[in-house]
């Protein structure tokens, strides 16, 4: 397993905009963090003034000149939407495809048609993870959920027994898999691979989406028993259209992009030669930008032109993904502007310094303190771009696989006991008609399940690759 060393920090790092100790240093990120927390759950706060503002009062009570504070924010800001700004844009257009062309309900009746019985849970977290691979979170609760309790309605079902499968294969696409925001951005700020940490975040997924979907869902389902509330399930936006795509087509177009990314990995892996022109062209193919421009363009034929959709619905579709993502795009953007004043202010090296005394493992680092950030703020996006940011100088002297694996630990962590202060509590639990004791039962039990899971599967694989 990997150890923290002093050799793991470059040796031209920048020097830190704040001479403060490092008792000074733990109090100003605990004032930024209680300043978000209060922020957001007390006075409703957007997530992006909160984090806005937290960066000021970090950077005050550190120490540092407040300038140079707004110049690491605003630097941060800006290199994260460079980043991963265009991916998000690219994820939503081509996840309002999959919605509006009926192409996510032909996958849901295409494979709720070959399940039965048992089976259903099992059919459930094969929706969630193929439909909520380019959607994000909260998009794809409000897709899949009223399959959710059209299933459990129509085939007495448990709604727990429904719900929970669908919900941990959605959670985990969420914090494990690109091109999710969290994991792009973990990415970026680590330096790590894309590919391989593609490739490795399936590998923990798969695993983890079962314990936390089929087999605790026979749990929840005995502690929880609630019916499918009927004033929750919405007509089916798709049954005004006179065709949709195949089921065929559809998984195809979502799966590209991944395919994409993968394939660009193994070349790496097989050719190791940056000059090498079969390489430098799978660089390209699989560089995220382009595998999801390309999934977006296929999509407008396999999708939108396969539903019937004219030009102007194409133009209309693509507009109308782009209005919603504006608030998640900020707050992704803001929370690197976050980190990027926590590594300025020298809290990186700090955890650096502190932690080589612990001896402790990067991986177990990167998870703990993504947890924390996740139950101060509840959003896991904000949890994994400020512990990417924290945990960043430890990835210096690290294998490319286990800075892949320090992503990983750190969406891990990123998912770790949803609660009141987390939107998409409240959405589980006004979707699914629950108390918030039941939804504490259920909803948050199964993130700390995938949570803890996903951490325990990373660490595992740290010792043997």
């Amino acid at each position: 397993m990997t150890r923290l060393s002093v050799e793991m920090l470059a040796a031209d790092a920048p020097a830190p905009i704040s001479s403060a100790g490092h008792a000074q240093l733990g109090i100003a990120v605990l004032a930024g963090i209680a300043v978000l927390v209060l922020l957001i759950t007390k006075f409703r706060l957007h997530a992006f003034l909160a984090l806005a503002l937290g960066s000021l009062v970090l950077g005050a009570v550190a120490g540092a000149p407040l300038d140079k504070v707004i110049t690491s924010f605003s630097t941060g800001l800006g290199t994260t939407v460079a980043s991963v700004g265009v991916l998000i844009a690219l994820g939503a257009i081509l996840g309002r495809l999959l919605a509006d062309s009926g192409g996510a309900d032909q996958v849901v009746d295409t494979i709720l048609a070959k399940a039965r019985g048992r089976t259903m849970p099992w059919a459930m977290v094969l929706i969630a993870s193929i439909v909520g691979l380019p959607l994000f979170f909260e998009i794809g609760i409000v897709l899949l959920i009223p399959v959710v309790l059209l299933v459990a309605k129509r085939g007495n079902f448990s709604l727990m027994r429904i719900g929970i499968p669908a919900l941990a294969g959605l959670s985990v696409m969420h914090g494990l898999v690109p091109p999710h925001p969290g994991p792009l951005v973990a990415i970026d700020a680590v330096k790590a691979n894309l590919g391989l940490t593609l490739g490795l975040g399936i590998l923990v997924a798969v695993p983890t989406v079962i314990v936390a979907g089929p087999v605790f869902s026979r749990y929840a389902a005995r502690w929880v028993d609630v019916p499918a509330p009927d004033r929750m399930i919405p007509s089916r936006p798709s049954e005004s259209l006179d065709r949709r795509p195949s089921f065929a087509a559809t998984v195809t177009t979502i799966l590209l992009p991944v395919v994409l990314m993968l394939v660009k990995a193994l070349v790496d892996i097989v050719v190791d030669d940056p000059e090498d022109s079969v390489q430098r062209v799978f660089d390209v193919i699989g560089n995220p930008l382009i595998a999801l421009l390309a999934a977006v363009l296929v999509g407008m034929f396999t999708l939108g032109r396969a539903a019937g959709f004219t030009k102007d619905r194409l133009s209309s579709t693509v507009e109308t993904s782009l209005m919603p993502i504006a608030g998640v795009t900020l707050i992704v953007a803001a929370g690197g502007g976050f980190k990027q004043t926590l590594v300025d202010c020298g809290v990186g090296q700090m955890i650096l310094d502190i932690s080589k005394e612990w001896s402790i493992s990067a991986l177990v680092l990167g998870w703990l303190i993504a947890v924390v950030i996740r139950l101060a703020t509840g959003s896991a996006t904000v949890a994994t771009v400020s512990a990417a940011g924290l945990a960043g100088p430890l990835a210096a002297g690290m294998s490319s696989t286990h800075v892949a694996l320090l992503v990983l630990a750190i969406g891990a962590g990123s998912l770790f006991f949803s609660h009141v202060n987390d939107a998409g509590f409240w959405l589980v639990k006004e979707y699914f008609g629950l108390s918030v004791g039941q939804t504490v039962k259920t909803w948050s039990l199964m993130e700390t399940i995938v949570s803890v899971v996903a951490g325990a599967l990373v660490l595992l694989l740290s010792l043997i690759i």
